[in-house]
């Protein structure tokens, strides 16, 4: 039971801070609305959020990476105490484990080479200025991991390329959101449509939980459980707590780094190497508390130079 609760919590929270741009996102936004269609957002989202994109997708990933089984089976399966059938579904763990982690290191590296931030160190500010680099990068880590993937196992190869063409689709997805965030920010635009973007938008975030989700546990229902209340606590915090996260200036690289982290212990696991259950809720944990010292730091200081003598 301690070590559920570890996994649970871990998961939580990582849904938490992978979901910060999204609550932003979606508090701006919901801002312009009529309060009667922020209450329909905030709660048939809500449903459409924990029930429908985090409930039905882990299933959908743990069908990929196990083709011969039917998605049905899969469901049964997962919620099965089998031997046999635990068995089948830890021969597939090191394919969910390398296209989840190579999604999720790409989403690292993007950020620490092309995303506006605020630097916590001045490496962050030298590597954002060499962004051009980013894809190069990206390409010449993808023929590694793909070239040792196909010593190992050529199934392992295309797991990593999936993982490749998710990362990039998502990405694409965000981006659009980001040059489209005015627009919505219009009164003119009609609540409905916004409504339907704030949702095609959660599904798109909600994917780097799910997927990071797999470095804690391949256990479905200890994901949707972990998952659904990260994304209750999001929601919460879109409604009443987003102003003080935004005070957390340095809160997002402690995602990120947690993010690049969890992806390379599930690349590494992918290959073999074994790691403790607890070493990626904690790695997680402390990332979080170093840079909210950081950012409360920063607040304190800023408040310093702020006081009239």
């Amino acid at each position: 039971m301690f070590d559920i609760f570890i996994i649970v919590v871990g998961l939580c929270l990582f849904e938490i801070i992978s979901s910060v741009d999204n609550a932003v996102i979606n508090a701006n936004i919901l801002k312009t609305m009529p309060e009667k269609y922020r209450k329909i957002f905030l709660f048939w989202g809500l449903l459409f959020a924990v029930f429908v994109v985090r409930g039905v997708l882990p299933f959908i990933i743990v069908w990929i990476a196990n083709p011969d089984l039917g998605l049905v089976q899969v469901v049964t399966a997962t919620f099965s105490g089998s031997p046999e059938i635990r068995e089948y579904l830890e021969s597939s763990k090191p394919l969910l484990l390398l296209g989840g982690g190579i999604y999720l290191f790409f989403v690292f590296l993007s950020w620490l080479f092309l995303e506006e931030k605020k630097y916590a160190f001045l490496v962050e500010g030298f590597i954002h200025r060499q962004g051009v680099w980013f894809y190069a990068l990206a390409s010449i880590l993808t023929t590694a991991v793909v070239y040792f993937s196909l010593r190992e196992n050529p199934t392992l190869a295309l797991a990593a390329t999936i993982g490749v063409s998710a990362f990039f689709i998502t990405d694409g997805f965000k981006k659009n959101a980001e040059s489209q965030e005015k627009k919505l920010l219009s009164p003119a635009m009609g609540a409905w449509s916004k409504i339907l973007y704030l949702e095609i938008l959660d599904a798109s975030f909600s994917i780097d939980g799910v997927i990071g989700a797999f470095a804690f546990t391949i256990s479905v229902p200890l994901i949707i459980l972990g998952n659904g209340l990260g994304a209750f606590v999001v929601r919460e915090l879109t409604i009443r707590g987003i102003d003080l996260i935004t005070k957390f200036a340095y809160l997002k690289n402690g995602a990120m780094y947690a993010i690049g982290i969890l992806g390379a212990i599930m690349i590494l696991e992918s290959f073999g190497r074994e790691f403790p259950f607890w070493l990626a809720p904690a790695a997680m944990v402390l990332l979080l508390g170093f840079f909210l010292f950081l950012s409360m730091r920063a607040n304190k200081r800023d408040r310093a130079v702020l006081k009239p003598v």
